[in-house]
């Protein structure tokens, strides 16, 4: 029994690195390798999980981990040369290998007419982090919503030079042959359109399902074309309306005022009822968000105090994807309502919307952000519809986000934000008798049966807190009060916006001056363009205590009569 636990002990496997151990790992020993036998197999461990976990050959796994430390961003030739000690010349044989991490979307050309330079793409690293493994979409037997989904990534692609019109329209045919079930591709297919207008067409409906954008301008379709003389004849052509999309009714000029704009065009009325009819699109429904992907947030450092900061980076936490569908799930084995609700109220300027950016961006979702404005312009009149239209929007966002494979994405719900909601959740109004005050109430009733049956993430930032109608009030799980930043956060946020500043300088700005972030961002702003027309000065304290009075009494003027 003895020699059998000896036996068992020698033969039990070690334990199975991450895959960021097993690149950092590869990184180490190849450096200065020139790729050579010895390296591949002293590092074999660690290219064959790699090469098995990707679905890629050993050499490619290595290519890819130079790139990962190299990287992320702006890899080429000369880097891979540098790390495995070879010439130029030898390390352009890999060119084939290169081309392979591309297709399997692991790495994208910065620009496809220039293919000496790459980078890694940012849903790549994301999965990393969590030790997975990014899969590409599924391509075959797809619905319309997922078929969106991946025409979305694609069209990210083109726009990011990570891949070229002609071979956008090859990737697009191959996925409509793969997929005759659904009905988009059936009924374009019936238009009997050539290539580079069913790549138009799709375009289109990729806008107005994943964009909300029915508006569509030259500078936006140039990307699709291969070059500049094809570009230019379908302009002339649709400028005149002799386009072949147009004669088809497919698209058409849009039109305001009863006077069509010719530089601007739109899907018709007749065409979102028949290619998108599975979607449910309403051809009349009024723009009333803006969709913006977590790829186009910019990352920023925030600081709050401390009773603050723990407040969102328990929502943060909450938000990533692996811990809200678990909570999601445990709700509703609980019986409980399984929507998210948040509050941010305070003062302006002290970080409610960037918070909602930085929270969409660290846990990779999108934000459908609700123009309130426009939605009170409609208040007498399509009010109702409207506002409906606009959940139904947002629950088929949400759909879109479950239907398709991709592992980074399954659980990726995008965030609805009403910014600045203090005219849609203010207090209702009791015994209202004029056509107005009954449709705002209308209005608020529907939002609170949205919020009860809410399957999403919805978001409202207000700076009037105390006028929140209670109905509203109780409906919000979570509610964050964000009030002017400390001395100590203010120290930060000036070194963050004006790096160069002295110590000194920056705490006599933080103690002098209780601004909040916003204020501090604007005279940062003011102080730049100064520079620039100016020069940097030796002195920079007195431009800026002169924009900080400045500043303060912007402030105090606004507040007058108010």
């Amino acid at each position: 029994m003895a020699t059998t636990i000896k036996s068992r002990k020698k033969t039990q496997l070690k334990p199975v690195p991450t895959l960021l151990q097993a690149i950092e790992r590869v990184v180490e020993l190849s450096k200065g390798s020139k790729m050579s036998k010895g390296f591949m197999t002293k590092a074999a461990p660690e290219i064959g999980l790699l090469a098995d976990s990707y679905g890629i050959t050993g050499r490619q796994a290595v290519l890819f981990c130079i790139c990962m430390e190299k990287g992320p961003r702006r890899v080429d030739y000369d880097d891979l040369a540098s790390h495995l000690d070879m010439n130029k010349i030898s390390v352009l044989s890999y060119a084939s290998d290169i081309d392979a991490l591309v297709r399997r979307r692991l790495l994208k050309f910065r620009d496809v007419k220039d293919e000496d330079d790459f980078d890694i793409p940012t849903a790549v690293i994301r999965c990393l982090k969590h030790n997975e493994v990014y899969e590409l979409p599924q391509r075959t037997g797809l619905d319309c919503a997922g078929m969106f989904s991946l025409l979305n990534l694609w069209f990210d692609d083109l726009n990011d030079d990570a891949i070229a019109p002609r071979e956008l329209r090859e990737e697009l045919q191959s996925l409509f042959a793969d997929n005759p079930q659904v009905g988009f591709v059936r009924h374009l297919k019936e238009y009997d359109l050539d290539e580079e207008d069913e790549l138009m067409v799709a375009f289109f409906c990729h806008r107005l399902i994943n964009a909300d954008d029915d508006d569509i301008r030259f500078s936006q379709i140039e990307e699709l074309f291969d070059n500049n003389r094809n570009f230019n004849d379908a302009k002339a052509s649709m400028r005149s309306g002799e386009h072949e999309l147009m004669k088809r009714k497919i698209i058409e000029h849009l039109c305001e005022d009863g006077i069509a704009e010719v530089t601007r065009y739109k899907l018709t009325e007749a065409a979102k009822r028949t290619l998108l009819a599975e979607l449910n699109i309403n051809a009349t429904e009024e723009k009333l968000a803006d969709v913006i992907s977590p790829d186009k947030l910019t990352e920023k450092q925030l600081f709050f105090p401390m009773d603050i900061g723990r407040q969102v980076d328990e929502l943060t936490a909450f938000l990533q994807p692996e811990n809200y569908q678990k909570i999601q799930e445990r709700m509703k084995e609980k019986g409980f309502r399984n929507g998210f609700a948040c509050l941010f109220y305070g003062g302006p300027g002290t970080g409610k919307t960037e918070t909602v950016y930085q929270l969409a961006l660290r846990t990779g979702r999108s934000i459908m952000v609700v123009d309130v404005p426009r939605i009170k312009s409609k208040w007498v009149g399509e009010s109702e519809k409207n506002i409906k239209a606009l959940f139904d929007r947002y629950r088929e966002q949400v759909k879109r986000s479950r239907s398709t494979l991709d592992s980074q994405h399954t659980t990726n719900t995008p965030i609805l934000l009403f910014n600045e909601a203090d005219a849609i959740i203010g207090i209702r109004k009791n015994g209202a008798s004029s056509a107005v005050d009954k449709m705002e109430n209308s209005l608020q009733n529907i939002i609170l049966q949205e919020m009860e049956t809410l399957d999403g993430i919805m978001i409202a930032t207000t700076n009037l807190q105390q006028n929140l109608d209670k109905a509203f009030e109780r409906r919000f799980l979570y509610k964050i009060k964000f009030e002017k930043p400390t001395v100590e956060a203010r120290v930060n946020i000036w070194h963050s916006m004006i790096p160069e500043l002295s110590e000194l300088d920056v705490h006599t700005l933080a103690s002098k001056y209780d601004f909040s972030g916003g204020q501090i961002e604007n005279i940062a702003r003011h102080y730049t363009i100064d520079c620039i027309l100016h020069g940097n000065s030796e002195d920079a304290l007195p431009m800026l205590i002169s924009h900080c009075d400045n500043e303060r009494m912007d402030s105090q003027q606004r507040k007058v009569g108010f």
